[in-house]
């Protein structure tokens, strides 16, 4: 989060240049918004003034430069008694707040009625706590700028939606043991996240396993494996250590994909076995 001409913490992320799609989004409501704001005779100063932001920010978010943050929205409805056609403006610049990798990866989430994943280094993205979270943006080198720490962490937290869908997807995750052991954020921040868990692994669409470190064979040496599938019959996989890391939608390339990942799920400790383990790291944390 950045902070504008008056000292005051800005309210929204800048707007990603690469994002072509998500600008233009945001081009569109920073229009509208000065008209609204024009049409009720008040000029940019008088604006900020009543919302309670620096004028600044409100050419900013005008201009498209800016991706303003709902209650932003909500308060700018308030102020030109919009009843509630600016807020709505939400549903439009949500997506736009996310960087476009991240959005591109939520929307084949929310698609998706299996998701497959192997994680060799940390927890899975859709199964961290937001406090843990944060702790692996906050380790990323060279350090981010706390803005982009913050809209990582909303991106993050947004997929995890997928775990309210009706019906629910079938998601299954297989993690390294290391990645239960090694204390990110620190012994509190990962008793929380082993808890979580449990939690999540007692939902009858949710199997998360362990692979201990002792085994003495591996298929998932070449790293991260994920595979999506979707209700339609396709799918989509990538893996890092095949086919430069790309993703692959080919039915050859993506049964390789699976042959790795189903022998790396026979490797692993079975549902019941891997809930009895995270509960033994639990105690030791």
């Amino acid at each position: 989060m950045s902070v504008d001409g008056d000292g005051t913490e800005e309210p929204g992320w800048e707007v990603d240049p690469e994002d072509e799609q998500g600008a233009a989004v945001v081009a569109a409501v920073g229009r509208q918004l000065k008209v609204w704001r024009e049409t009720a005779g008040l000029r940019a100063s008088d604006f900020a003034a009543r919302m309670g932001y620096g004028e600044d920010l409100v050419r900013k978010v005008e201009a498209g430069r800016r991706i303003p943050r709902p209650e932003y929205l909500d308060r700018a409805d308030e102020v030109l008694g919009a009843e509630g056609r600016i807020a709505a403006m939400k549903r439009d610049v949500e997506q736009a707040r996310y960087p476009k990798r991240v959005r591109d990866l939520a929307n084949m989430e929310r698609r998706a009625v299996e998701i497959c994943s192997y994680g060799s280094h940390n927890i899975h993205g859709l199964l961290q706590t937001a406090r843990y979270a944060r702790a692996l943006f906050e380790m990323w080198q060279p350090p981010q700028t706390p803005e982009e720490v913050e809209r990582g962490m909303a991106a993050r937290m947004a997929r995890r939606s997928v775990f309210n869908r009706e019906p629910p997807p079938a998601l299954c995750f297989i993690q390294e043991e290391v990645t239960l052991r090694r204390p990110i954020g620190g012994r509190d921040i990962m008793r929380r996240q082993l808890e979580h868990l449990l939690e999540l692994g007692s939902q009858r669409n949710v199997t998360i396993q362990v692979m201990p470190t002792d085994r003495d064979e591996h298929a998932g040496m070449g790293g991260l494996i994920q595979v999506l599938k979707f209700e339609d019959g396709s799918a989509v996989g990538r893996s890092e250590g095949r086919f430069n890391g790309r993703p692959v939608s080919d039915p050859k390339r993506l049964r390789i994909l699976e042959l790795c990942y189903g022998m790396i799920r026979a490797q692993a400790l079975s549902p019941r076995e891997s809930a009895a383990f995270i509960e033994q790291v639990l105690g030791e944390t």
